[in-house]
């Protein structure tokens, strides 16, 4: 079943930044797509099944940043 995930990273200021949670969520297993928005911080991620917020905090985690919750 395909899934459609919108999480807020904070703290991401140059297309570096973009790159990087780009790449650390798209390797998360099942993500087909994923739409990093720098100024206001949203990613939109498409999966073939829903992603934990554990997957989630993990990847941002790695990439540098964190969620806004």
């Amino acid at each position: 079943m395909a899934a459609s995930t919108t999480i807020t990273v904070q703290g991401m200021t140059c297309e570096h930044c973009v790159k990087a949670v780009r790449e650390e969520v798209s390797a998360l297993p099942g993500v087909t797509a994923v739409d990093v928005d720098l100024g206001s911080g949203r990613v939109d991620i498409a999966s073939e099944h829903p992603l934990s917020d554990e997957q989630l905090d993990a990847a941002v985690d790695e990439a540098g940043y964190e969620i806004a919750r």
